[in-house]
């Protein structure tokens, strides 16, 4: 599994024209789940997620958690992350979890964000989607589990 992370000033996600999650300050976390993952992983993930530091201190570093600024989590299904691109020019997608199981993982890990977390938001899974950010840094990094 592959979190993408994007440190935001806010975020927003559209399904049809639209609004169906939206944070201010924090966290956009694009979410690629591959066929060997598991909720265990998942939850572990999470957490660490919540504990990542990226967000400054009174001093300018990075030691700062999305959880100690009390910031909000935009959590997003993007099963493009799981793909195969070491070779050619088209992506592959046999690593990514079928769509059913992809969807059982997508809704533990934002029941789980949420218990977790007070300010959590969500995509719509499978769908087309149009997100907005204004991406703060621009501060973006790859979670892998």
């Amino acid at each position: 599994m592959k979190a993408l992370l994007q440190r935001v000033r806010r975020a927003s996600v559209e399904v049809e024209g639209q609004c169906v999650g939206k944070i201010e300050q924090g966290l956009l976390v694009f979410l690629g789940l591959e066929k060997e993952d598991g909720e265990e992983a998942l939850a572990k993930l999470i957490s660490r997620i919540l504990a990542y530091r990226v967000f400054a201190d009174e001093q300018g570093r990075m030691n700062k958690s999305v959880a100690d600024i009390a910031g909000g989590v935009l959590l997003v299904s993007q099963f493009t992350l799981a793909a195969d691109t070491k070779k050619g020019l088209r992506p592959g997608f046999s690593t990514a979890a079928e769509p059913a199981r992809a969807r059982q993982l997508y809704e533990f890990a934002l029941a789980d964000l949420s218990n977790k977390h007070p300010v959590v938001a969500s995509g719509e899974f499978g769908a087309d989607m149009q997100i907005s950010l204004l991406n703060d840094g621009p501060v973006t990094f790859l979670l892998e589990a």
